[in-house]
């Protein structure tokens, strides 16, 4: 028997759970991650903007990128804690799509971010003498408003494709945000066009970025091993290391969600990698940056006893 299902004009998130009592638990939990990564980059962003040791273009652009995951969090996070506190599910059509076009969006721009941080850092130590030339500040701002940019031509087409189809239901989403493996399965139109699309826009952005990252650190490796200097092999790396970890783990959740031929299906092995992409590292990512790096520590440290002096 075929079961018609009339037009949705809503969607019912259904989170991370449907147990009330672990939606309280996980309402506290979030909320204190929510509230650690807010407080993460606001750190790394007042303290790059004081300090005038850290007024240089590695910091310009870390600072941007704080900046950019405070956005990128709250595209998701104050949706699902609203959630969780009132057992609230359902969320509008337009709703949705602004969420869902922030959300890859603001995405698409933190891995250009991550790439230039990346470039930055190879100028710095494979073309020392050149750094201050090249990384000029014209030339910074100009890469981040390219970013943004680009960003614009490469991730808004899909969402703003998806947003013209009709969505027939059922309208139970399986996630705790509208992403859009669940948005295409809902839909009664023919997704496979805007799925290539997606895929080719995704290619474009993520091993696209990926190969500025590993080039820049193969020459960024190859010159800290020449350094003849133990102590400054061992700064070298301290600079560069929290920059390659936060590349490690955002690139590996992203592609193992995002890169397949089919976006539809898999909902429940989607949403944790989802969770994994969009929460665990934008947590761990400022606190990477600032526990890792000699200069933002001593910073701070100099911030704080000026304060309490």
């Amino acid at each position: 028997m075929i079961i018609f299902y009339p037009l949705v004009v809503e969607f019912i998130l259904l989170g991370l759970t449907n147990n009330r009592h672990l939606q309280i638990i996980l309402f506290g939990v979030l909320l204190v991650v929510f509230l650690l990564i807010l407080l993460g980059n606001l750190t790394v962003i007042t303290i790059t903007l004081v300090d005038r040791n850290l007024q240089t273009p590695m910091y310009f652009f870390l600072r941007n990128f704080s900046l950019l995951e405070i956005y990128f969090t709250s595209t998701s996070m104050p949706r699902t804690l609203y959630s969780l506190l009132l057992n609230k599910k359902a969320i509008s059509l337009p709703a949705c799509f602004i969420q869902f076009l922030s959300f890859f969006y603001l995405g698409t721009c933190v891995f250009f971010h991550v790439a230039m941080m990346s470039f930055d850092r190879y100028v710095a130590i494979c073309r020392p003498l050149h750094y201050s030339t090249i990384m000029n500040v014209r030339f910074c701002i100009q890469l981040v408003v390219a970013s943004w940019v680009a960003a614009v031509f490469l991730m808004v087409p899909p969402p703003a494709m998806i947003i013209q189809l009709p969505f027939c239901g059922p309208n139970a989403m399986n996630h705790f945000y509208c992403d859009i493996a669940p948005l295409l399965q809902f839909s009664c139109a023919d997704t496979q066009r805007i799925e290539l699309i997606f895929l080719t826009s995704v290619i474009l952005i993520l091993p696209g970025t990926l190969i500025v990252n590993i080039i820049s650190y193969g020459y960024i490796v190859s010159t800290i091993l020449r350094i003849p200097s133990s102590t400054g092999r061992k700064k070298a790396f301290s600079t560069c290391s929290a920059h390659l970890l936060v590349v490690t783990i955002l690139y590996s959740s992203a592609i193992f969600r995002y890169i397949r031929p089919s976006q539809k299906g898999g909902w429940d092995f989607d949403k944790i990698v989802s969770f994994l992409y969009s929460v665990v590292t934008q947590l761990f990512n400022s606190y990477i940056y600032t526990l890792r790096n000699n200069q933002v520590k001593k910073a701070l440290r100099d911030l704080f006893s000026r304060a309490f002096s």
